[in-house]
């Protein structure tokens, strides 16, 4: 077994701690052999940003994602730029509000950052929640691997607003993978 999952969006959204995380969570808490990578603009905030986490039973020979199973896309921008790396049976997984148009009418459409906002006050938290919805709509990693590795990572004193993104996230993906023609379809404000 091999999965290649790439997180894509602008800098400034967490993308490439998740990505250490989902690495952490699959590597140390579920003892898959696993390689994380990133690259970012040279932007501080506002530019590209992806990571790619290769997870596997057994030897991975080559550590970059070339035919992705899983792609959680944070922006238009990102969805639209690495679509093509999908594999046509992977998945497609979209912010509902920052990605207005998915390029695939089976894309997972969740409104993350959104939910986040609403539920915990602010945006912060929204990378958590969307490895949440990544591994819920997945099942690329458990939840208790991906609890682990959330609170051994991020800084003393926030566990409690990250455990809730997280199940935010986790509920989010697990109840868009059941029902994925509800998943919900972006709307502009008004």
């Amino acid at each position: 077994m091999r999965i290649e999952v790439r997180l894509a969006g602008s800098g400034g959204q967490g993308l490439i701690t998740a990505g250490i995380i989902l690495a952490e969570a699959a590597g140390l808490h579920e003892g898959k052999n696993v390689v994380q990578t990133q690259s970012y603009g040279p932007e501080a905030r506002g530019g590209a940003s992806k990571a790619e986490v290769v997870i596997a039973d057994g030897p991975i020979h080559y550590p970059k994602a070339q035919r992705l199973d899983i792609l959680l896309a944070m922006t238009q921008e990102a969805c639209d730029r690495y679509f093509h790396d999908l594999q046509h049976e992977g998945a497609l997984l979209v912010d509902a509000d920052l990605v207005p148009t998915p390029p695939s009418s089976s894309a997972l459409s969740v409104p993350i950052v959104r939910k986040v906002r609403e539920e915990l006050g602010r945006e912060l938290f929204a990378n958590i929640a969307a490895l949440g919805v990544l591994a819920g709509a997945t099942g690329v990693v458990g939840l208790p691997a991906l609890e682990a590795a959330v609170l051994a990572r991020v800084p003393a004193g926030t566990e409690e607003p990250n455990r809730k993104a997280l199940e935010l996230g986790f509920g989010l993906g697990r109840d868009a993978a059941a029902n994925p023609r509800e998943s919900e379809p972006y709307e502009a404000d008004e």
